[in-house]
């Protein structure tokens, strides 16, 4: 990982819906750097993505990506952030093909008006081979499993060639052995590309074997660091309270708190 920081939150505030949903952030991610971002119901987990991903600006306080402020962001550094959203449901009968969804992570790049060229056709196969989903490329999206849907949207932002890469709940809804096999997936996609990315999640488990800094949020940053560091009674339980436990399994921490799939 190279010291160089891609995303810079300096004494940022955010607002959401007339509120001040994330305050006073300060912290530094880095190329290359794997950050899960977690924290309980209204801590500002999405409102840290909206940020990123330009939806809304600082109140107050500055943040910088790829050395642009934030809402100074042109098309060519927004078309370098790939993201994952939360997963949705998706009409049946509606007639696109797994290779169409992942060409849209191209438009970005490709500006208005253009067609895609044989180097983005190139483009969208090469995303397609790295999640596995090749082979299924002119089947309907909508027919797809649920793991097999979010293969093609994590092959979809790939295609934009991107920077940086957001995924936001990417497991939620999945059962536990697709789970595990996209969660393999993220980390080959993290040291293929050499990708910086931030995994928003309630799962804490899922990320803490797989992210090499963990930002806990509680409207503001409670905490930053390696999981070993974060993942303790001592840091969790002011944020989830004292019911959190903390245990081990196969070595690594194993967290239970209140199920709270709800999102900030």
């Amino acid at each position: 990982m190279t010291t160089h920081p891609i995303i810079q939150f300096s004494q940022a505030s955010f607002s959401y819906n007339g509120h001040i949903a994330l305050e006073d952030l300060t912290l530094d991610l880095h190329e290359g750097e794997f950050v899960g971002v977690i924290g309980p119901n209204g801590s500002g987990k999405t409102t840290l993505l909206k940020a990123l991903l330009g939806l809304i600006h600082p109140v107050s306080g500055a943040l910088q990506i790829f050395d642009c402020a934030c809402q100074a962001l042109r098309c060519e550094h927004r078309a370098r952030i790939g993201y994952l959203p939360q997963k949705e449901k998706i009409d049946p009968n509606y007639p696109i093909t797994n290779e169409e969804v992942v060409m849209m992570g191209r438009y970005g790049a490709l500006g208005l008006m253009k067609r895609p060229g044989k180097k983005d056709r190139e483009i969208v196969a090469d995303a397609l081979d790295a999640v596995d989903m090749a082979d299924r490329k002119d089947r309907p999206f909508a027919q797809l499993s649920g793991g097999e849907q979010q293969r093609v949207l994590i092959a979809r932002a790939l295609a934009q060639r991107p920077k940086i890469l957001l995924l936001d709940e990417p497991t939620t809804g999945i059962d536990a052995p697709t789970q595990s096999r996209l969660v393999e997936l993220i980390q080959k996609v993290h040291k293929d590309y050499h990708l910086t990315i931030v995994l928003v999640t309630h799962d804490i488990n899922m990320i803490s074997s797989i992210a090499e800094t963990i930002l806990l949020l509680k409207t503001k940053l409670y905490a930053l660091g390696p999981p070993a560091e974060i993942l303790t009674k001592q840091v969790l339980s002011p944020v989830y309270g004292e019911e959190v436990i903390v245990a081990k399994r196969n070595q690594q921490p194993y967290i239970i708190v209140h199920d709270e799939h709800h999102h900030a």
